[in-house]
């Protein structure tokens, strides 16, 4: 069971808050959502997430652990067959509170706790996020590869062409890149005279 609380019970004593729990736990796992005090919904939390993790193990162990907490047997087959399987990928936060504002008699703080039984979606990982950028840089690296079948081309055909082809792919990459190709093709130019 959770930690017991330091303080004043829910109801009284130890025993009364068990059943009292035991009982809003029975309720809400019949009704999907139940409206009770926020004190209440906090204290039911971990009692029914528990319960539920007991349930999505499904075997005659966690049902009788279960039927130790909640007394009836409807209420714990619903939970087995109807619930579990539900929330059988999610990995906790089973329920989730709603504040709904004060009560009108006593000025009571009012929420509604309700199981979360959507089906889980997965966030996108920051590795795609990465593997996005990279990305976008895929096709500038195929540009010059498409330029590359036309240079073989341009060679059968003529080596003067040859060098022009290649100033026009020089002038397609980094400035960097072509400052760092020209003193290469000076030395290539004059050896050649």
């Amino acid at each position: 069971m959770p930690k017991p609380t330091k303080g004043p019970r829910l109801g009284g004593g130890p025993a009364h808050e068990r059943l009292l729990l035991a009982n809003l736990a029975a309720a809400l796992f019949t009704h999907k959502s139940i409206k009770t005090t926020e004190t209440k919904a906090k204290r039911l939390r971990p009692v029914a997430e528990r319960l539920i993790t007991f349930a999505k193990r499904g075997d005659l162990h966690a049902r009788r652990r279960v039927l130790g907490v909640i007394g009836d047997k409807d209420v714990v087959h619903v939970l087995f067959t109807e619930i579990a399987p539900l929330v059988a990928d999610r990995e906790g936060g089973y329920t989730r509170i709603t504040k709904v504002g004060n009560r009108k008699g006593d000025n009571a703080p009012m929420a509604v706790i309700e199981l979360v039984l959507e089906p889980v979606t997965k966030k996108a990982s920051p590795v795609k996020k990465s593997a996005a950028p990279k990305a976008e840089k895929a096709p500038a690296e195929e540009a010059p590869a498409e330029d590359a079948p036309v240079e073989e081309a341009a060679s059968e055909e003529a080596p003067a062409q040859d060098a022009a082809v290649d100033e026009g792919a020089a002038a397609d990459e980094t400035p960097e890149a072509a400052a760092a190709e020209a003193p290469a093709e000076d030395a290539a130019e004059e050896k050649s005279e």
